[in-house]
């Protein structure tokens, strides 16, 4: 009976122990600074993350209220949308170089809600009514909340999504339809910005077509373009390209870039003031910015059922875009990204926010680059950001009364150059796989008719109605979709020295559905030779995966291959079984390359067939 008791409470005290392993383990997850932040290497990131945080603030404060001017609120409310999201993403999210904060894509169809339900009145952000919070007018509260209320809907979603596990169907996420949406929203954003370029007045113009309409009314009403606004806009994209493309190309010999959005915003200030451009040119200027952080409010729920459409754009955009770069930041930096926690960091980076009267946020290509060009770490860099932005918002704020407005539309635009830029990959596309260039090009044709979630539809579908038509007419083997033999030799020309050969035989189609789980069976192979033992167990196993069938020499006697150091080894992938594959499995064949080139295993491909063996040219 002692013995039975016993029995008991031990296997008690293991449930418990289980579960609280588990429960660790769920945390750790949830929250990933719970993992970084111990692990942090004070003597070795924090100088770069400090200098990083530094420009990072520049460009936060710059793009904050460029975007909030593109969401058609006060730009205040761009600097307080560049510091709590920033913190949140800092805790729930997996990516170590991506700066969440304002974003184009996102304000632009934030700003068809606000347009819609707020409509302007000839109103500009020189006014400096006290009769609301923060001195703002009654006018910009309304449409902060309208912003405000997409933000937390759009976030709701995006939570929604995490708990539905719906991070699994990113695979349906393709590049060049991520790359053409992108592509399409940052045109239409420079579309927006063209007024302010001019100095025109014009009425907001949106929905079907309305990015011809906008060209339309300004030829219509050329004569209207004040000239020293498109003089001063002109000077001021010159300026920015030629400093940040100096930048570029100087950035290993200088560990400090030039700040050229800083000092612009402080010398055309400081022009505009004393030579009084406001009235005495009529030139707009961005007008008096309110000090210190608003109290918490709960956003207006009584409009959430007349922003759906545009809180749902906002969660896809948002999230497929950031999605984007975080995957990016993990390839180039080695480490790995949940894709649904992703779902629950941008999510309640927009949830929380939105009390605090800020606009839809998600993670912008600049500022992640710039992360990389100044050797960021870790997070640490974001939250040095936010630091320094909250300065500004007590301090500094006040003084960028006199920034004109087409100084803060040539930085918007010079900003999206890398967005725009992703108009070069049609030559690869077309190298490639020329149905994925037409994707490519028709996404982007419906982003620019309608809109981003409109062309991210259209390129989702497309994608999947190909892929399944092509697998239809596909030719496929009926053995294993991958088979591997492997085997020693001694070179001729040193015979001390050992060459083990995998060669790799691949019989099936290689597209998005599949090029995830044919990098992740491939990259078992490769790490079978680093374990000290392989079972014949583990060989069953991989014999019931879809994607692998392993065997050595015909045998399975639980040996493992160990390669010495004298070895060199060398993975053959035989292609004659790949009938087709797309622009996503040629770049997965790119990434296997360069994980087995890190590794010291040359790759090489063979028997590729007709139109592939340029794509075989390409990939090396």
């Amino acid at each position: 009976m002692p013995g039975g008791k016993r029995t008991r409470s031990e296997g008690w005290r293991k449930v418990r122990a289980l579960r609280l392993e588990d429960i660790r383990h769920w945390w750790m997850r949830r929250l990933p600074v719970l993992e970084w932040v111990p692990a942090y290497d004070w003597k070795e990131n924090l100088v770069p993350d400090a200098v990083s945080g530094m420009m990072l603030a520049v460009q936060q404060v710059t793009q904050g209220l460029a975007f909030a001017v593109l969401s058609s609120v006060h730009p205040v409310f761009g600097l307080y949308g560049s510091f709590f999201p920033v913190i949140i993403y800092a805790i729930f999210g997996m990516g170590r170089h991506v700066a969440t904060g304002t974003f184009a894509l996102t304000s632009l169809i934030s700003a068809n809600a606000v347009e819609r339900l707020v409509p302007s009145a000839g109103t500009n952000f020189t006014a400096n009514n006290n009769s609301g919070v923060l001195g703002l007018s009654e006018f910009e509260m309304q449409r902060i909340g309208v912003a405000a209320a997409v933000s937390f809907l759009g976030g709701i979603i995006q939570v929604a999504m995490f708990m539905l596990q719906l991070g699994s169907a990113t695979f349906l996420l393709t590049e060049p339809v991520i790359s053409a949406m992108t592509t399409g929203a940052a045109t239409h954003v420079v579309t927006s910005q063209v007024k302010y370029l001019l100095g025109m007045k014009m009425p907001y113009i949106s929905g079907p077509l309305g990015f011809f309409h906008i060209y339309a009314y300004i030829f219509e009403n050329i004569r209207s373009v004040q000239l020293e606004a498109l003089l001063l806009s002109l000077l001021s994209i010159v300026v920015l390209v030629l400093v940040k493309e100096l930048n570029e190309k100087f950035q290993r010999n200088i560990k400090i870039v030039l700040p050229i959005d800083l000092v612009l915003i402080i010398a055309t200030s400081a022009a505009c003031y004393y030579a009084d451009m406001e009235y005495a040119y009529g030139l707009e200027v961005v007008g008096h910015i309110p000090e210190g952080l608003p109290p918490p409010k709960v956003p207006p729920m009584n409009v959430l059922s007349e922003v759906v459409t545009e809180a749902f754009g906002v969660a896809l955009v948002g999230y497929v875009a950031s999605l984007a770069l975080a995957q990016g930041s993990a390839k180039k930096f080695k480490y790995t990204v949940d894709d649904n926690q992703e779902f629950l960091a941008h999510g309640l980076s927009n949830v929380i926010p939105s009390f605090f009267f800020c606009i839809p946020s998600a993670a912008a290509m600049g500022r992640t680059s710039l992360l990389y060009s100044t050797d960021a770490r870790t997070q640490v860099a974001c939250l040095i950001s936010s630091a320094l932005i909250l300065v500004v918002i007590y301090t500094i704020g006040p003084m960028l009364y006199w920034l004109p407005m087409c100084v803060l539309a040539s930085i918007i635009i010079v900003g999206l150059k890398g967005m725009l830029m992703q108009f070069r990959d049609l030559k690869k596309y077309w190298n490639v796989d020329k149905i994925d260039w037409s994707i490519w090009v028709s996404t982007y044709v419906f982003t620019i008719c309608f809109a981003a979630n409109v062309g991210l539809l259209y390129g989702v579908v497309s994608t999947i109605v190909t892929v399944i038509f092509r697998f239809s007419r596909a030719r496929t083997l009926n053995l294993k979709n991958m088979k591997e033999v492997e085997y020693k030799y001694k070179t001729e020309d040193n015979c001390k020295s050992l060459k083990q050969v995998k060669i790799v035989s691949v019989n099936n189609p290689l597209v998005f559905l599949n090029a995830r789980k044919f990098q992740a069976d491939l990259t078992k192979i490769i790490q079978k030779d680093s374990t000290s033992s392989q079972t014949c167990e583990d060989v069953n196993k991989c014999e019931q995966n879809t994607l692998l069938c392993s065997f050595s020499n015909g045998s399975c006697h639980g040996e493992s291959l160990q390669p010495s150091q004298s070895e060199r080894r060398v993975l053959i992938l035989d292609c004659s079984g790949l009938s087709l594959f797309d622009y996503t499995g040629a770049s997965t064949l790119l990434q296997i390359y360069m994980d087995c080139k890190n590794r010291h295993i040359d790759v090489l491909l063979a028997r590729c067939k007709g139109k592939y063996k340029l794509t075989a040219k390409f990939l090396t």
